[in-house]
């Protein structure tokens, strides 16, 4: 046997091998497109069986045996034309006109004896050629239009396509140079055989060629499952599930469906989100979650003519759904699907269940972690809510005692001696008590307002250096010395009110937390378009542990002793608020039993120009 005799074999070998595998697969699942491809594949299995007996000597060569022949060429481009229209639609009149054309060269070849005329076979030649040429386009645009699987399978279409236009180009050689002999029937065969090879990996690939294809996709998605359910948010979960889904399916779209008990129906939170599904439709993805299992349909108007505009408007023509549920819990659908009639294998049925169960385990631990989140912020909104009361009251309590205890003191005194002049220490007292209760309600109401983002009112043009030494002024003592250092006035458009509020309650804490005396220092500089503000102390410090959360609300540092240190873990919380919604920025810097020093950067312009542009 010489060696392009071998070719033609093994080529032959793989053409009958690629019929019979679509074939078996028709008669298990008569759908239309594997009917059609099993239809084209049968036109080469016929042509080599002629072949064959012809070359076995069990049929004699004739003309009708000839024109068969001939007639079962003409009919492979109309056939794969056909199978192109699963996958890309053709247009009507292409499909129209093939028909027509095939119809009209059959009946030539038929009707006129050999030898034809030329003008005939050239006809037959375009008509071939063209349908070929077409259908090898049509191919590989769908496949730069897939993912996947799908992508593959496309690609592996077009190149036996191209590969059947070469070996029907260099047949026709033989009509204008019928001397190249060997070398162009050696060529011609060796496209033969790769044409087989590419039709056979496109139409009829193996089991595990398929999973090889769908390997890379599918690890990459199983890889991501574990960090899935820590997405941001479900929408970003969501997103990905379906991103993975199709891609390992090689499908051009996918949705999950979820079950909301509300509304009774399967909402698609990334689809159209006024659309619900009742889940005894008879559409696929209503099936999957009403029987638990996967459903499928190469042609919805087909099978569901009443479904015909919704397939219409959402392109779902071939639909392959699978239920997401864990342990017994119905969760929704996961719902492939596409314009055209994708070769959906019966292991991608096996697949698409994995993959949902995937998705129902990633939704699972999402709910579990959302639980947790709810039960951790409730938790956390009981301790503020202690803490504020504890804090509220231990505050709270001393002023109002002394206040109740010196006026009780003043009633008895009144009545027993109502002649005596009044305490005047104790209306004092009272005063200076009844202003300390004001100042806790106030910071709570402040404390309020940050939280609203209403604290900071009308702008004005502000001294921060003005302002800083009238108010180290006030809080000199001979046990605190305060300093302001500045090279200049720094004027910016601030809320004058708030802008105090913030220096004072730092000075003031800078004194408080500096039970053995010492020097506060407040340095205000202009840097560019910002005021920075610096405000140092040589008190007890804060812990390097304590830093991050200094400004947070009711939090208080470690060191600090609320025997000799009254206070609700307001104040700074209060701070920040002033400087944020100035647009600004605050943090510390601190050593424990060293001090603390206390930076502001503000913007001295940008505010201004936000509020008022």
């Amino acid at each position: 046997m010489s060696a392009d005799q071998l070719i033609q074999l093994l080529s032959w070998v793989i053409f009958l091998l690629v019929f019979a595998t679509v074939a078996v697969r028709a008669a298990r699942s008569p759908r239309l497109v594997t009917i059609e491809i099993a239809l084209f594949f049968s036109v080469p299995a016929l042509i080599i069986l002629l072949a064959a007996l012809g070359a076995a000597g069990l049929i004699a060569p004739s003309g009708p045996i000839d024109a068969l022949t001939t007639a079962l060429l003409l009919s492979i481009g109309y056939l794969l034309l056909r199978v192109v229209d699963k996958f890309a639609t053709a247009p009507g009149w292409l499909l129209r006109g093939s028909e027509a054309a095939l119809a009209l060269l059959t009946a030539g070849t038929f009707s006129l004896p050999a030898p034809r005329p030329g003008w005939l076979s050239i006809l037959m030649l375009i008509y071939l050629l063209g349908l070929l040429i077409y259908s090898a386009v049509a191919f590989a645009v769908e496949a730069g239009q897939s993912r996947g699987v799908t992508r593959r399978r496309m690609q592996a279409a077009a190149t036996g396509s191209v590969l059947l236009v070469t070996v029907f180009g260099l047949a026709s050689l033989a009509l204008v140079q019928p001397d190249l002999g060997g070398e162009r029937r050696m060529l011609t065969d060796i496209c033969g055989l790769a044409a087989a090879i590419a039709y056979y990996l496109g139409f009829a690939p193996p089991r595990w060629l398929r999973r090889a294809w769908q390997g890379p996709e599918l690890r990459a998605f199983l890889s991501r499952v574990a960090n899935l359910a820590r997405l941001p948010d479900q929408t970003a979960i969501l997103r990905e599930i379906e991103h993975g889904f199709a891609t390992a399916l090689g499908a051009p779209r996918a949705r999950i469906g979820l079950w909301s008990d509300e509304l009774g129906a399967i909402q698609f939170p990334l689809g159209d989100a006024t659309y619900r599904l009742n889940p005894r439709d008879d559409l696929p993805a209503a099936q999957a979650f009403q029987l638990q299992k996967v459903m499928f349909t190469d042609n919805l108007p087909r099978d569901q003519p009443a479904y015909r505009d919704m397939s219409r408007a959402y392109r779902m023509i071939s639909v392959l759904a699978a239920p997401i549920s864990i342990s017994g819990q119905r969760i929704g659908v996961l719902v492939a699907y596409g314009p055209h009639m994708l070769i959906f294998a019966e292991d991608d049925l096996e697949l698409a269940q994995l993959l949902a169960d995937q998705a129902a385990t990633i939704l699972e631990i999402r709910s579990l972690i959302d639980e947790a989140a709810r039960n951790q912020a409730r938790e956390e909104a009981t301790r503020l809510k202690e803490d504020f009361l504890s804090a509220a009251a231990h505050d709270l309590k001393t002023p109002l005692t002394a206040l109740i205890a010196k006026a009780q003191m003043m009633e008895r005194a009144a009545l027993r001696r109502p002649e005596q002049p009044a305490d005047l220490a104790g209306v004092r007292l009272i005063m200076s008590e009844g202003q300390r209760l004001r100042r806790l309600v106030l910071e709570l109401l402040d404390a309020t307002r940050v939280e609203q983002g209403k604290l900071v009112g009308m702008l004005e043009r502000v001294d921060l250096v003005a302002l800083a030494e009238e108010i180290c002024g006030r809080q000199q003592s001979a046990l605190h010395s305060c300093a302001v250092d500045s090279d200049g006035p720094v004027v910016g458009m601030f809320d004058h009110i708030r802008i105090a509020q913030l220096i004072e309650n730092l000075v003031e804490n800078a004194i408080q937390y500096s039970p053995g005396g010492g020097a506060v220092r407040i340095k205000v500089w202009r840097a560019g378009d910002l005021a920075r503000v610096e405000i140092s102390d040589q008190g007890v410090g804060i812990r390097g542990d304590d830093l991050p959360h200094v400004f947070e609300r009711f939090y208080r540092g470690s060191n600090v002793d609320d025997r000799h240190f009254a206070g609700m873990g307001l104040g700074l919380f209060i701070c920040r608020g002033i400087v944020e919604q100035h647009g600004g920025r605050i943090w510390a810097s601190s050593q424990p039993h060293q001090g603390s020093t206390f930076h502001i950067e503000l913007p001295l312009l940008a505010v201004a120009e936000q509020l008022y542009a």
